[in-house]
């Protein structure tokens, strides 16, 4: 089975019986024929890690493709380019803790005051702090990483509501009513495109938190900054944002409520190598000739 590989250090030392790797740069040069940069013929499959999208996209009109495996969580950027037909995989596993363990920190952040701490710089006690005990938590997007998150809470006496595809508006607008901090784990959609809004943040009690892990085109960007400066919600941490990467300038910037990371959420140090080694797991399994876990219902879109 010809399968097209990152061309990385640690993708090159894996050891892939059964497989016949062949590489694909992660850098393309401005104005470089993508179609030039990858290798010649067909492959069975594609590892994608890093892959420029000029590349991905002429990667994907390869006939023979027969299934893809994306080492991210989310799939969006795949979607509108898969051939009729190829199956796809994505990694969720890779990302899961570091994404709970992320957006717990910046649940306890915002609670002790941590946000405005770092950017006063200036001797003042806050008039609000909290803890989490009590709080109301509701996880929009409640799967594999809202599970893990509501484990890191559960110590802290934290209500949780989760919240999934299969919600009602009646459950959602109940949820929504009673929550503290909503934190968005959704993938996205045509159906989760903008799904916070104005309105969705008129049904939030006044002076709750926002926080997005999810994907920053879920938030109407307009309607979050008419909610912070009207006081609706009491703030926001963000590590995705619409637009992304956040320019300079943007009125998100420079809020003492508002706490901005970029697109890190599920970064580590080690992610490259794990990211390997969870390529090199699932390429055993094709060989084998077994269904990997983690197929996307791509007509979903998660």
């Amino acid at each position: 089975m010809r399968v097209l590989i990152p061309d990385r250090p640690e993708f090159r030392a894996l050891n892939l019986e059964g497989i016949e790797a062949v590489y694909y740069p992660t850098r393309l040069n401005a104005g470089a024929d993508p179609e030039a940069a990858l290798p010649e013929g067909e492959f069975s499959g594609l590892v994608g890690w890093g892959m420029p999208r000029p590349l991905r996209q002429a990667a994907l009109k390869r006939p023979g493709l027969k299934w893809v495996l994306t080492l991210t969580a989310g799939i969006d950027g795949w979607l509108d380019d898969l051939p009729p037909g190829a199956a796809l995989y994505n990694a969720h596993e890779l990302h899961d803790a570091a994404v709970a363990q992320h957006a717990a920190s910046a649940l306890l952040a915002s609670g002790r005051g941590l946000i405005r701490f770092a950017q006063d710089r200036q001797w003042e006690r806050p008039g609000h702090l909290w803890t989490l005990n009590r709080r109301t938590v509701v996880v929009w997007g409640h799967g594999h990483i809202g599970h893990q998150l509501e484990a890191l809470l559960s110590p802290f006496g934290v209500q949780l509501i989760g919240l999934r595809s299969s919600s009602t508006t009646e459950d959602i607008g109940a949820a929504l009513a009673q929550a503290d901090d909503l934190v968005l784990l959704l993938p996205l959609t045509e159906q989760t495109r903008q799904i916070v809004n104005a309105e969705t943040l008129s049904h939030l009690r006044p002076g709750s938190w926002l926080y997005n892990f999810g994907r920053g085109e879920l938030v109407d960007t307009g309607a979050l900054l008419a909610a912070l400066d009207s006081g609706r919600l009491g703030g926001a941490v963000l590590d995705v944002t619409d637009p992304e990467p956040l320019p300079e300038g943007h009125p998100l910037w420079g809020r003492a409520n508002v706490l901005i990371t970029p697109h890190v959420a599920s970064t580590t140090d080690d992610l490259s190598q794990r990211a390997a080694a969870y390529a090199a797991q699932v390429l055993a399994q094709l060989a084998r000739g077994e269904e990997p876990n983690n197929r996307v219902q791509v007509d979903k879109g998660y």
